[in-house]
């Protein structure tokens, strides 16, 4: 099951991580999202440190057990908001779906550091 989980553990840190990069970074399809979302940029921003965060506090985590239980809780929350935000501008499931698989694999990930 330990394997499993770092596993996991990688493939969410390496998501988030390429995920909160572009955000920060103002990659042209992130500032589009924020618009068509009627979101301010400076949330992109915030957004994405704290998907830098939450994926390196899962690198940590690899280490530090409880590093990887607070990233993971993190990442599933931030999940929920990106998830509530499609729901809200009535996104397809198609655009949907990508955010959802990742906050279900981050709350996986931290039953599973329970």
């Amino acid at each position: 099951m330990v394997i499993l989980t770092y596993i996991l553990q990688g493939i969410l840190a390496l998501m988030f991580l390429m995920a909160g990069f572009g955000k920060v970074s103002g990659s042209n399809m992130h500032v589009e999202a924020f618009k068509k979302w009627r979101l301010p940029q400076w949330f992109r921003v915030v957004t994405g440190i704290v998907e830098l965060a939450g994926a390196v506090l899962l690198i940590v985590g690899f280490w530090v057990s409880t590093s990887a239980l607070a990233g993971s809780l993190l990442l599933a929350i931030t999940g929920i908001g990106g998830i509530l935000t499609h729901i809200r501008v009535k996104d397809s499931f198609k655009d949907t779906v990508m955010i959802l698989f990742l906050a279900v694999l981050s709350a996986v990930v931290f039953f599973l550091y329970l």
